[in-house]
């Protein structure tokens, strides 16, 4: 069992940067895939970013691909996206997941764990 909180959203103008963290608890957060979505008003959860249970391997929706970048420290059980260049579009709920998958997915249905998400906007 892993429980997941999310914090570091806000409310930001565009171009600035944000750092989320997700907290994990659960002695075997390491062996767990981390990934980032998000999901904004009247749209489908969509992914954001994947890495690795060592953190040797990153992906990214091509939407945030060269803006965002997801890292992780196993020694304090947590899981980071650094947000820079911030645009209005990025404006949604992020949220913090975890799979049984090592290697991380782009796919909702493969992760196990939520957090309940923490609020980014985006002003223009």
């Amino acid at each position: 069992q892993v429980q997941l909180v999310e914090s570091g959203g806000g409310l930001v103008q565009a171009g600035a940067s944000l750092r989320l963290s997700c907290a994990a608890s659960g002695r075997t957060f390491s062996s767990y895939g981390m990934g980032w979505f998000r999901q904004a008003p009247g749209k489908e959860r969509e992914f954001v970013a994947a890495i690795s249970w060592s953190g040797g391997s990153t992906y990214y929706a091509d939407s945030v691909k060269g803006r965002f970048t997801i890292s992780r420290d196993n020694a304090k059980n947590t899981v980071y996206l650094q947000m820079n260049s911030l645009k209005p579009e990025d404006t949604a709920v992020y949220y913090c997941a975890a799979t049984t998958r090592q290697y991380g997915s782009s796919w909702v249905y493969e992760y196990d764990y939520w957090g309940q998400g923490t609020q980014v906007t985006v002003s223009s």
